[in-house]
């Protein structure tokens, strides 16, 4: 069983390209990491990192004994190495085959999904700054995709062609 796993900064359309790839494939779990670490305020510490992560192992060991279960698609910013570390090494340990893509893109584009996505109530200009100031890093990653000016489609497309 694969595990596909979409890194990249906030608003880079992680769980809709997720979502689209899911869609496809009958047998497909989506995991969105942030349901995995939903505290009230948002707390992104060490300690909540760590749950998170050993929930998210959870759920992907439960996926790999469901019989109905084919593939899944994990979607979560993982900025810390050691996050990112720690769930692949977990991934491997459970026997499962890994594909790894970093998004980014544009910062024209970033701003211009994050100002058309109505449903997160957590876009906020703040937030944004924070997202734009975190392209440089994610587009270190050697696996990326630049999403920019590709609809959600293309993206996946990419994804699974690769």
């Amino acid at each position: 069983m694969k595990v596909i796993i979409l890194n990249g900064p906030m608003g880079i359309g992680k769980t809709t390209v997720g979502t689209c790839i899911a869609d496809r494939h009958p047998g497909t779990a989506f995991i969105d990491g942030d349901w995995c670490m939903d505290i009230h305020p948002f707390v992104g510490n060490r300690e909540t990192k760590e749950m998170a992560v050993d929930n998210i192992l959870h759920m992907i060991r439960n996926y790999r004994d469901c019989t109905e279960c084919r593939m899944i698609v994990f979607a979560w910013l993982m900025d810390d190495a050691w996050v990112y570390e720690k769930l692949s090494a977990g991934i491997r340990e459970s026997g499962l085959e890994i594909k790894s893509v970093t998004l980014i893109c544009a910062e024209e584009q970033l701003r211009k999904q994050w100002m058309a996505d109505k449903k997160c109530s957590w876009r906020t200009e703040e937030w944004l700054e924070t997202a734009v100031k975190s392209l440089d890093h994610f587009s270190q990653a050697d696996n990326c995709i630049n999403t920019s000016g590709l609809s959600v489609e293309g993206v996946a497309d990419l994804i699974e062609g690769e």
